[in-house]
């Protein structure tokens, strides 16, 4: 069974990789599912602090698709948005556009697995340098947060990859890659009081099982939205993840 380069997962990844602006941020996003009913309803799974604001001030957002060099910018009829903020996540849903999105859909790891303390991962993401375009990013897993449903990573996350897709080769030819997290935050090393190298956060992508397969239409899922914000309840939370070299919670 040969490895799959990196180079290789990036190449699968890519296509599925969205930048989001908002007026007072910018973040990355990736295409978790489509067309799951009467209208091609595209979830887009990120970060919640990327479009939060966006959303309680009913902010336009606009996402953009370096893989076809289309833009479509989504006001608040547009879309509709679930956040976890506990987790920071959160699911962007909208209709077509002027993008043109991949017809396949990214494996997320099994519900109920975790990958492993030392495992090697790799993420995607647009970082805020003047210039920069879409990077690639890795380090290995350092601890697995259970009751916070993340990993702590030795690698960077800088502003503009959050809501990055976090990534591994699994090294099986028939599905060589599968997503298990989102690039939640960096922690620098402050203890001299200067900057040092610290952290990544990366969240699991356990929800996205079942809220990406949901919703029908767009008026659907803002109905849901309308519906969980006069409950002042964040997305529905279901716990795990999976990878080479798994274990189960």
């Amino acid at each position: 069974m040969s490895q799959t380069e990196w180079y290789e997962v990036v190449d699968i990844i890519r296509p599925h990789v969205v930048q989001l602006s908002t007026p007072s941020s910018t973040g990355t996003g990736f295409l978790i599912s489509h067309g799951a009913g009467r209208e091609d309803v595209y979830a887009v799974a990120t970060a919640a602090h990327v479009v939060s604001h966006a959303h309680f001030w009913e902010e336009p957002i606009r996402v953009y698709h370096p893989e076809s060099d289309r833009t479509d910018m989504l006001k608040v009829q547009d879309r509709a948005i679930q956040l976890d903020v506990s987790r920071d996540t959160a699911m962007l849903l909208f209709g077509q556009g002027e993008i043109e999105f991949p017809d396949d859909r990214l494996p997320l790891t099994p519900q109920g697995r975790n990958l492993r303390v030392g495992n090697e991962i790799g993420w995607l993401g647009f970082p805020a340098i003047q210039g920069a375009q879409l990077c690639f990013f890795s380090g290995r897993v350092s601890a697995n947060l259970g009751d916070q449903d993340a990993y702590l990573v030795d690698g960077v996350a800088i502003n503009g990859v959050s809501g990055g897709p976090a990534f591994f080769p699994t090294g099986v030819s028939k599905s060589p890659v599968r997503v298990m997290g989102v690039v939640s935050a960096y922690v620098p090393n402050r203890a001299t009081g200067e900057t040092l190298p610290g952290l990544s956060v990366v969240r699991n992508v356990e929800q996205f099982h079942a809220l990406a397969k949901q919703y029908a239409t767009i008026a659907q899922a803002q109905h849901d939205e309308v519906s969980m914000s006069a409950n002042a309840a964040p997305v529905r939370r279901r716990r795990a993840t999976g990878a080479p070299n798994l274990h189960n919670q």
